[in-house]
């Protein structure tokens, strides 16, 4: 019998079967199938919602058509319907486990074939779901635009630490006195970003107080964008050399076509 089993698991072109089966294979299967197109699925919706949040800081767009409506009544919107629908799908990708748990647990004493229909439906539905979604995926990583500008507007607020930090340091200011000075200029500023639409003069506040005066010569090297990113680049490249690229060498003929996704 055991040899009969390793014959036709070989004319199959399988290298492992199942040692003790009923008249089907274990379903719980077909649950560590979808747990990891629904585990996929968290990872794209989490992708895709940060995307979308940053779209609406207007900081990151996502590819948009020459002749693509972004909304019916409003035609100057750019909506990010790529990652709004990767994220509606992802939320169905996510649940689809449990139909498959549901399944697993009760096929009474193994002889139960009420799964069959349904998981004609729940792994067909969960690979169709999950590629749907990596398309979607690439289309807008190949496709993402950063609006620089935008996030140049908000650097002077993310270098006011370094400002506090380098004066106390310098034996410029006592702490909380600065802290106040600062929060007084960065507030202004703000107002002026917020409530007149003007660009963000925290730079020129600064400048323009005496009591920064230590620090004037130094406020273009506290505005390095690259003061603020830690080691990002270097775990970046890390991660693609030891974690990523193995997986595409493995995947390499199959990887060549771009996404191409109808709106």
């Amino acid at each position: 019998v055991l040899k009969l089993d390793q014959l036709l698991a070989a004319k199959a072109g399988f290298q492992r079967i199942w040692q003790v089966t009923g008249q089907t294979y274990p379903r719980k299967l077909d649950t560590e199938i979808v747990n990891v197109l629904s585990s996929l699925g968290a990872s794209i919706h989490k992708i895709c919602t940060d995307i979308r949040l940053l779209a609406s800081f207007k900081e990151v767009e996502e590819p948009f058509e020459t002749a693509q409506i972004g909304s019916s009544a409003m035609p100057y919107k750019r909506n990010p319907v790529r990652s709004e629908r990767a994220c509606a799908l992802a939320r169905y990708l996510m649940h689809a486990s449990a139909s498959c748990t549901t399944t697993g647990a009760v096929q009474w004493l193994e002889r139960s074939l009420d799964d069959s229909a349904l998981r004609r439906i729940a792994l067909s539905e969960a690979c169709l779901a999950a590629d749907a979604c990596l398309s979607l995926l690439q289309n807008v990583a190949e496709g993402l635009t950063v609006i620089e500008s935008n996030l140049a507007a908000e650097l002077p607020f993310l270098a006011v630490e370094q400002v506090l930090v380098t004066m106390v340091s310098k034996g410029a200011a006592n702490r909380q006195e600065c802290h106040e000075r600062i929060r007084q200029h960065s507030q202004a500023a703000a107002a002026e970003v917020k409530l007149k639409g003007r660009p963000n003069d925290l730079v020129d506040r600064l400048k323009g107080d005496p009591y920064f005066a230590p620090i004037h010569d130094m406020l273009k090297e506290l505005l390095d964008p690259r003061k603020f990113i830690g080691r990002a680049v270097e775990q970046v490249q890390e991660f693609l050399e030891s974690e990523v690229d193995p997986e595409i060498r493995r995947y390499q003929g199959n990887l060549e076509a771009s996404s191409t996704v109808e709106i």
